[in-house]
């Protein structure tokens, strides 16, 4: 389902992805990355709706780097890592400022121990992905990839429940994480 979403949204995007010829895809990721960590601090501030806001605009840009490079065949090995990184930076900024701001604790569990779970999720989601890669396999695969953690959060920010969000995000990585590890097994006996 997420495919056919995430197809749909590239289809979407080409128009206007055509129309950012002469704008680095590079400027774009960063630009994602700085409109997340604006995010963030409102997440910290306990700002939910302005942060879901910011965290909605985040995702655009994300989703619109990779259109405009496509569509405007800028297509780089540097571009696909400096994506990366900046994604795993927003990632984590925007967790670490939900935290910060008091917004993801559930009893009786603390809202640092939900957070950090969250992030280890988000991070070991990208890690076995990247490894696989490395080991020659493919593990593009799992129900919690990243476009599915950003659409919690900002349905948590939204409706005004960003601990359930966190709960959530944290609980998806893992089991995306095993369903990575499982299939890479497969894939790379």
């Amino acid at each position: 389902m997420l495919y056919r979403i995430k197809n749909s949204v590239r289809d979407a995007l080409r128009p206007l992805a055509k129309k950012f010829i002469s704008v680095n895809p590079n400027t774009l990721t960063v630009s994602g990355l700085l409109i997340s960590l604006v995010s963030a601090v409102f997440f910290a501030k306990g700002e939910v709706m302005t942060a879901g806001i910011f965290l909605l605009l985040g995702g655009f840009f994300d989703a619109l780097d990779g259109a405009v490079a496509r569509e405007n065949n800028r297509i780089t090995n540097f571009g696909g890592f400096l994506d990366s990184v900046c994604d795993r930076f927003a990632d984590a900024a925007v967790l670490i400022g939900a935290m910060y701001g008091n917004l993801t604790a559930i009893p009786p569990f603390s809202g640092w121990f939900i957070g950090t779970m969250a992030i280890v999720g988000s991070l070991m989601v990208s890690y076995t992905r990247a490894r696989a890669e490395a080991a020659g396999g493919n593990a593009a695969i799992g129900i919690g990839e990243r476009a599915v953690r950003v659409i919690i959060l900002i349905t948590g920010a939204f409706t005004g429940m960003v601990n359930w969000a966190v709960l959530l995000i944290a609980v998806l990585s893992f089991i995306t994480v095993f369903q990575r590890i499982i299939h890479v097994r497969k894939v790379l006996k």
